[in-house]
């Protein structure tokens, strides 16, 4: 029998994806402002009870569990339940995010926590309105609503949450901003530091 976890979340890493538009790079392992993409990454859910990292394994100050889904390269839903389904224990929510948001912050997933409360789960949007790949979402309800494993590899992850009730969470500052592009990690890097973003007009990030 799983046993529950101490805390309310687990988390999963999504960091195995091919990264095309930066050549093959392992996105987890490049740096921005001297630390990896995926330390920034293990920052923003340090309060999970337990984190799966989809992808391949590098060295990490925190414990962490690596998984790869069979086959690789099988996108967000095939990466989710590959990481869903290692823990260890159970646990009332998940927690999912893309290793290339590195301005995501633990304050980010409480926020989410909380506006979750009474939902299926809550997504953080950009300025835009395009739901980002960093969500919390209720355990058994992703369950529910899962594809069986020949469908994962390939499925596409919205079209698979929209029966569930997700609310929006509007992004502060950059919290929505990623790293698809070499030219993405050098505008991150030339900008200003994380802790003056709130005096930032968003039109001029």
């Amino acid at each position: 029998m799983i046993q529950p976890g101490l805390t309310s979340f687990a988390a999963v890493v999504l960091a195995g994806g091919q990264a095309a538009r930066l050549g093959g790079a392992d996105k987890a392992t490049i740096e921005l402002r001297g630390r990896s993409l995926l330390e920034h990454a293990l920052d923003a859910v340090i309060d999970a009870g337990e984190v799966v990292v989809v992808g391949q394994q590098v060295p990490t100050d925190r414990p962490v569990t690596f998984v790869v889904e069979d086959p690789p390269y099988g996108g967000p839903v095939a990466g989710l339940l590959t990481g869903r389904d290692l823990l260890l224990r159970s646990y009332r929510r998940l927690a999912v995010v893309a290793v290339d948001m590195p301005f995501l912050t633990s304050g980010t997933l409480r926020r989410l926590e909380d506006a979750a409360a009474g939902r299926d789960g809550a997504v953080l949007v950009g300025p835009d309105g395009r739901r980002q790949l960093a969500f919390v979402v209720d355990t058994d309800r992703l369950d529910a609503v899962r594809p069986d494993r020949e469908a994962q590899h390939g499925h596409a992850l919205w079209p698979m949450l929209a029966p569930l009730d997700l609310v929006a969470v509007p992004a502060l500052d950059r919290e929505h901003r990623d790293v698809d592009t070499w030219t993405d990690l050098r505008d991150l890097a030339d900008d200003s530091d994380p802790t003056e973003a709130a005096d930032t007009p968003e039109s001029d990030i």
